[in-house]
């Protein structure tokens, strides 16, 4: 894995071989690798009564023993002995993820969830195996975690100066949120 570059322009994904298709909306620098807790398709399992697979929600990595969601913005995880990331924001469902799932109304089921997974930045490139371990080296203290910060961009958005407040958000997310902010009279 290595920092693919620029979303539109750059290599786009972080995982060397994989190909982003909807390079508006996905990839770059802030999005170059997606994480999914297997723990989370387990709890998804049970709610839709049917196996679901790694790799099914457009992961490239899917993580055992990880607090995903809760993963502060920012922090930074170590994988195997070169690999570091750090979370960027959760995944925003769209009507690909929703055809592909099949379910009925599966985008405001997916966020209603609130476990959408994080997006991760590759800081220090370095390849990796299946059974490698992930450990936190870093966290910020704010506090801010991929699930609170998820809710606040689709549902609660009263929270969203929360957010503007913390270091490592994506510049472009960034400029969405203070467009999103309430006009004040």
């Amino acid at each position: 894995m290595r920092a693919p570059g620029p979303k539109t322009v750059g290599l786009h994904s972080g995982l060397i071989g994989d190909q982003i298709f909807d390079t508006v909306n996905h990839g770059g620098d802030d999005q170059a690798v997606y994480a999914y807790a297997r723990e989370d398709y387990d709890w998804w399992q049970a709610r839709l009564s049917r196996r679901l697979a790694n790799g099914l929600f457009g992961e490239n990595l899917t993580t055992e023993d990880v607090d995903v969601n809760g993963a502060v913005i920012g922090e930074r995880w170590r994988v195997g002995p070169k690999l570091v990331l750090q979370p960027t924001f959760g995944r925003i469902p769209c009507a690909t993820f929703q055809y592909k799932m099949g379910e009925p109304r599966w985008l405001k089921t997916f966020t209603r969830a609130n476990r959408p997974g994080a997006y991760l930045r590759v800081l220090e490139p370095g390849a990796i195996w299946s059974g490698d371990p992930i450990t936190v080296e870093d966290r910020p203290a704010h506090g801010v975690t991929i699930a609170r910060a998820f809710a606040a961009y689709m549902t609660a958005t009263d929270r969203i100066p929360e957010l503007l407040a913390i270091d490592g958000l994506p510049g472009s997310l960034r400029k969405v949120l203070e467009g999103r902010l309430p006009k004040r009279r």
